[in-house]
């Protein structure tokens, strides 16, 4: 087992983490599927308003790759195809008739899941229409089927801010977790990682025991637990190579559709931040409306911002939005009141997080987590340039982001391959832009170049 202690980074100290309580929800009413969510999908509807759905129907396909499917999670009918500027498909909304009348795809046996091929695993992964879960690098899409990663990484833990507690997410999970690892096993001729966290013990203790995985021991602040981090330190992605990803929930979904046959339909999802009264965990159906669980008196009086997935890498969402195939993660802040605050950076900052330990707080309450942020981004737009050697104190990779910025904007390819860029997604540079008194973007920057890579060939 590898150790890695890394150094660079920083824990945003948001307060607001979730309670390890969890409630199981009453199935919802309504149900959608976000096309907008799956990167390098081209969405080609299969339904129609009206049309009858049970659990595991087609509901769109990939316009490329058409054996690339996304299913209902509930029977039912659809009742809307919500379309956005220049007709992009928005939202897929399934009236749920709480029948939970399911298609099938198969029904194994251990014995069949041992003798099961490459090929074998690929089919019915892509019919179970979970194939979305696994992502490719470099460029951060769902897997292309007919290419071979050099080798699947899973990160067991997350560092970012109020992130779901994987031992929590996963408690009952384990025997599926095993099926999961043993599919993933097939699909690639090289290794399967998996990282865990080697210093708060937000891994479950049996990852230890799981057969067919290397496991890497990764501990220190945030971006520790990113991906693509682990792959830096394990092994990295160098020019022409491909390797995939796969959340370690999304691993006991595909171990629970491999020991059923079916669509695995239940999500368990954190609810977290400082405009909820209440946080915990929900477990809910896939695609869930949020009104089914989140009801009007667990929220604080503020104007909220609801946020799928963390505030660093999230995006932002409605109060009558719907859980994200992706994210374990509800994030609920309050909205920045548009004021400006006298004195501004003289302030004392008492209760003011500061990086650079600009205010009183770094000294006086160093290392505490329960700061009440908003969504005020603390800077802004102007003339002011922080030295190179600040943003490299939050990427714990050998990468130099401000030079590769810099080739990015250039439109220099040569360059920002060098620099690294493949090795990169938007989640690994948060952090300069969070720190950044300027506010550079660093993530929509890094999209930028990664789309003029791949459009280059």
């Amino acid at each position: 087992m590898a150790e890695f202690k890394l150094k660079r980074g920083y824990n945003v100290p948001l307060a607001g983490a979730a309670d390890k309580q969890l409630t199981v929800v009453d199935p919802p009413d309504t149900v959608a599927l976000l096309p907008h969510e799956f990167r390098g999908i081209k969405p080609r509807l299969a339904v129609k308003e009206g049309d009858t759905v049970k659990i595991g129907t087609t509901l769109f396909t990939d316009k490329v790759h058409s054996d690339i499917v996304f299913v209902a999670p509930v029977s039912g009918k659809v009742v809307a195809i919500n379309r956005g500027e220049r007709r992009k498909l928005l939202e897929i909304v399934v009236e749920n008739d709480r029948k939970d009348e399911t298609e099938r795809v198969g029904n194994w046996s251990t014995a069949d899941l041992e003798n099961m091929t490459r090929e074998d695993v690929v089919k019915h992964l892509l019919a179970s229409g979970l194939w979305a879960h696994l992502i490719k690098r470099p460029f951060i899409e769902v897997a292309n089927p007919e290419e071979t990663p050099r080798d699947i990484f899973i990160s067991g833990f997350s560092t970012a801010p109020l992130a779901a507690d994987v031992s929590f997410l996963l408690q009952e999970e384990q025997e599926s977790f095993q099926f999961g690892v043993q599919m993933l096993a097939k699909l690639t001729d090289g290794a399967v990682h998996l990282s865990v966290d080697g210093k708060n013990n937000t891994s479950p203790g049996w990852f230890s025991q799981i057969k067919g995985v290397q496991v890497h021991r990764f501990s220190g602040p945030h971006p520790a637990g990113n991906v693509g981090v682990q792959i830096h330190h394990i092994k990295p992605l160098k020019s022409g190579e491909l390797v995939w990803q796969v959340k370690p929930e999304a691993v006991a979904l595909l171990g629970q559709f491999f020991k059923n046959g079916v669509f695995p339909t239940e999500r368990i999802v954190a609810l977290a931040g400082t405009g909820l009264k209440k946080k915990q965990y929900f477990k809910v159906r896939s695609g869930a409306s949020f009104s089914s669980f989140i009801k009007k008196e667990m929220l604080t009086d503020n104007a909220l911002r609801f946020i799928s997935g963390d505030v660093l890498t999230g995006w932002a969402t409605k109060q009558d939005g719907f859980v994200s195939f992706y994210d374990a993660l509800i994030s609920v802040i309050p909205e920045a009141q548009k004021e400006r605050k006298l004195l501004g950076y003289f302030r004392p900052g008492f209760k003011t997080p500061s990086f650079s330990k600009t205010f009183l707080s770094s000294f006086l309450r160093p290392g505490k987590q329960d700061y009440e942020m908003d969504t005020g981004q603390k800077g802004g737009h102007r003339a002011f340039v922080m030295s190179a050697s600040d943003y490299e104190k939050v990427v714990p990779m050998n990468i130099l982001p401000v030079p590769l910025a810099k080739s990015i904007l250039a439109k220099d390819i040569e360059e920002m391959e060098g620099l690294g860029i493949l090795e990169l997604a938007e989640e690994d540079v948060a952090l300069c832009s969070y720190i950044c008194l300027s506010k550079t973007d660093f993530g929509q920057i890094l999209r930028d170049g990664l789309d003029m890579i791949q459009k280059e060939g």
